[in-house]
């Protein structure tokens, strides 16, 4: 950690940012007990506070968290906050610290999600993610598409790529691994989400976000289960396809664990 004397001597607009790099890892050690010297979260604060280019936001915010006997990661990460958006600096979501795991893996669901040809790495990454968190058992990432192992598909999937069974395969060999499984999509023109019957285990197939489902795979689907769609009310005709897909997999598995 830069000393306080250093922080102190750097410029203004330079200090202010230095502070709030270094009060975001602050924050992240506060609220997951590691070891943290408060005096020194203290006097970064102090820091902050005393700063001339500090709004009277800014300002209230540090005395609000320094008031405490012992600081408190929500009144230090309101600092934080107020210090990224007068500053202007933008986070991505995997600029965010990894979240505490789970001690123990819950039990994998048997779901398959199916991947046609996603174009974007970062939908590939959080689709991996959700699939990742409802315990979604397998991954087919059909080709030409975004690879999963694409740097941006890595960070916006946060590790969960290395967590989920997955496997790149054509359209030919994933129908082909398909054949006897339950199969639906997720495109326009079916049940809606609230009143389809999904099946106890299956595959979903979520296609590219400007063509959506191939025909192949859209016919396989209709054979089997069918398409299920997500009624929507406003003036926008599409969802992004992971918020889609979160959507629908959380409302497969509250309908599977009713039934059970």
């Amino acid at each position: 950690m830069i000393t306080i004397r250093k922080l102190a001597s750097l410029p203004e607009t330079t200090k202010m940012r230095k502070c709030a790099r270094l009060l975001d890892e602050l924050v992240y050690r506060l609220r997951y007990e590691k070891e943290v010297d408060q005096r020194y979260i203290k006097e970064v604060l102090k820091v902050v506070e005393a700063s001339p280019v500090s709004s009277l936001g800014v300002k209230q915010a540090c005395k609000q968290a320094l008031t405490a006997d012992v600081l408190l990661w929500r009144e230090v990460g309101d600092v934080v906050l107020l210090l990224h958006n007068e500053l202007n600096l933008a986070w991505a979501d995997w600029d965010l610290k990894d979240e505490q795991e789970l001690t123990e893996a819950k039990e994998k669901a048997p779901f398959t999600l199916v991947m046609d040809r996603i174009r974007s790495p970062f939908n590939v990454g959080s689709l991996f993610r959700t699939a990742e968190s409802f315990g979604v058992g397998k991954v087919l990432v059909i080709t030409p598409g975004a690879s999963p192992l694409h740097p941006r598909s890595v960070r916006s999937s946060r590790g969960s790529i290395k967590k989920v069974d997955w496997l790149s395969v054509s359209e030919q060999e994933a129908l082909e691994l398909l054949d006897s499984v339950p199969l639906f999509a997720l495109e326009t023109g079916g049940t809606a989400v609230n009143q389809f019957s999904f099946p106890s285990e299956g595959a979903v197939i979520v296609g590219s976000e400007e063509l959506g489902v191939s025909p192949k795979l859209l016919k396989a689907a209709d054979e089997s289960k069918g398409r299920v769609t997500i009624p929507l009310y406003g003036t926008k005709g599409s969802l992004n396809v992971s918020v889609a897909f979160g959507i629908l997999i959380a409302s497969w598995h509250a309908q599977v664990h009713v039934k059970r």
